[in-house]
């Protein structure tokens, strides 16, 4: 066997022996794509002070990686369809790799913010690839426990982004935060070359760059109101991206019914089993995005947890992934894709519900529940949804399945991040200016009100003014504690909700087992093989390879 993978996967006739390794190749690419928004959500305290950014300045550090992903995944996922995946799959990790230096060595903020940005380039190219890759590497029978490795990678990443972040932290600079990717990169650039086989399209015609520009313009401006309006206010900037986004999402959906090699075919949508599945994945991680990102802030400011404290309780939610994933395997193909992944969005639904229960004196054993059913849900839901999606596109578009799969998954998590954390912030401002209004100056309750970090550094200077006095200081240390508190309970109710109409819109849309396989033999031109179906014959074709694993 040759040192170097040469042999392009659809020229194989037999499946790619050492496709389960490059697979870890796959996985730990995906690990730091993801990892690099999740640890950062530990290492905002520290560039916060260290920068002294505002929160117009760390909620764009955070989004400058977020707004790039986004829009251009489609595009970049087509583009590695065209020419080569394991070319584009390396080629984001360098550029994904340049930005992680850069992160790590710079101290200005604008400079920070277009290192996030370069990183959110690589990561578009990167995402799409791994799915693409994995799709044309492994035979329809073992497709679904490959996705399911792939699906579990993405909730480790949420839990192993703090911990390593904490861990790096305790001794070291927040640029290390960034500077932990390098090795990663590295690491996944010499195992695409030893073990990623070469793949593209080989029956693709002519890309269709009107309709990638226009679904550049559509998400980016989407993406960027979504951030920009509910944060800081509907001014003109905002309000005049959301119109571009309304405006250019019409115009590519018209120039995609009409070019005869559209970037995204739109009919698609028009399949229940496609358009439910990329609705799941939408609404699934606007939920858990969302919650776990103000659940993780209150371990921080209100419970008193270090970045390393954070990642060492974030990690029954990765254990939960993998038991979920580990069901999903032995359920999908007797129960198929409607009821599991509608069982999982239901179990999400609950995790997010109980964090309504989050008040003043709680401790991280409320969390638990929510954090382990949460995991489960993603480990559950995340995988046959996925495959369903990947399964709609034909060998010539698997970028393209990757990039709308990806799409959803990231423009849910945005607007998860986005609008519950607005409303977070709304709720613990009123809250917060209910309780200790007429007792602050202007500008020390502004301060306060920003944020509960805010909030409790203005204690801090209360508990060293003469004025003050470790009694006061106490009394906002505890409005602070009350209002954020307040704060999440109010947040999660709206987020179940949310979560609850979503269920109940996939469940309407996924069509049952028998309608899912009819609707397959009607329409030949989608997906080869129905998910349920791929299910079962996964099920009885990889029995042998399930045994040896366990």
């Amino acid at each position: 066997m040759p040192l170097f993978a040469n042999t392009p996967a659809e020229k194989m006739t037999t499946p790619y022996p050492r496709r389960w390794w490059a697979l870890l190749v796959l996985c730990l690419s995906l690990l730091i794509v993801v990892m690099a928004n999740t640890s950062l959500i530990v290492a905002a305290p520290d560039m916060t002070w260290d920068l002294g950014l505002s929160s117009s300045d760390l909620q764009w550090v955070i989004d400058g990686y977020t707004v790039p992903y986004a829009a251009l995944m489609l595009v970049l996922g087509s583009i590695g369809d065209k020419y080569s995946r394991r070319g584009a799959l390396i080629l984001g990790l360098l550029i994904f790799t340049g930005g992680s230096v850069m992160g790590g060595l710079v101290d200005e903020t604008n400079l920070v913010i277009t290192a996030r940005a370069i990183m959110g380039v690589g990561a578009a190219v990167v995402m799409p690839a791994t799915l693409s890759l994995l799709v044309a590497m492994f035979p329809k029978a073992e497709r679904a426990k490959a996705i399911t490795a792939w699906s579990a990678t993405s909730g480790l990443a949420i839990a192993a982004g703090p911990l390593a972040a904490g861990w790096l932290l305790q001794d070291h600079a927040w640029g290390s935060t960034f500077l932990m990717n390098v090795p990663i990169a590295v690491l996944g650039v010499v195992g695409a070359l030893l073990l990623v086989p070469p793949s593209k399209a080989e029956k693709m015609g002519g890309i269709d760059f009107v309709g990638g520009l226009l679904s550049i313009v559509s998400v980016g401006s989407l993406v960027y109101a979504t951030i920009e309006g509910p944060h800081f206010g509907w001014g003109t900037g905002p309000i005049a991206a959301a119109v571009v986004a309304g405006v250019g999402l019409l115009a590519f959906v018209a120039w995609e019914l009409r070019h005869p090699h559209p970037m995204l075919n739109v009919r698609k949508f028009k399949e229940r089993l496609f358009s439910g599945s990329m609705l799941a994945v939408l609404f699934f991680f606007f939920g858990t995005f969302g919650s776990i990102y103000y659940a993780t802030q209150f371990l921080q400011f209100i419970l008193g947890y270090n970045a390393l404290d954070t990642g060492v309780r974030l990690l029954p939610l990765a254990g939960a992934v993998f038991v979920g994933a580990a069901v999903t395997g032995r359920l999908a193909p007797k129960l198929g894709v409607k009821l599991v992944v509608g069982t999982g969005m239901a179990i999400g639904t609950v995790g997010v519900l109980l964090l309504t229960r989050i008040e003043s004196g709680s401790t991280y054993t409320d969390f638990l529940a929510p954090l382990l059913l949460l995991g489960f849900a993603i480990g559950l839901s995340l995988s046959p949804a996925t495959d369903t999606i990947m399964g709609s596109f034909p060998e010539s578009e698997l970028g393209v399945g990757g990039g709308a799969n990806d799409t959803a998954l990231e423009l849910g998590g945005s607007l998860g991040i986005a609008i519950l954390g607005s409303l977070l912030g709304t709720a613990y401002r009123d809250k917060l200016t209910d309780l200790v209004g007429g007792h602050l100056p202007a500008a020390a309750l502004d301060t306060a009100k920003d944020s509960a970090g805010g909030g409790l550094a203005v204690a801090e200077q209360v508990a060293k003014n003469p004025q003050g006095g470790p009694q006061q200081a106490q009394a906002l240390v505890d409005a602070v504690h009350e209002s954020f508190a307040h704060a999440v309970a109010h947040t999660s109710l709206i987020g179940a909700i949310i979560m609850a109409a979503g269920t109940l819109v996939v469940v309407a849309v996924l069509p049952a087992r028998k309608a899912a396989g009819k609707h397959r033999q009607e329409a030949p031109a989608a997906a080869e093989v129905d998910p349920d179906e791929a299910y079962e014959e996964e099920a009885h074709e990889g029995q042998e390879w399930a045994d040896a694993v366990r």
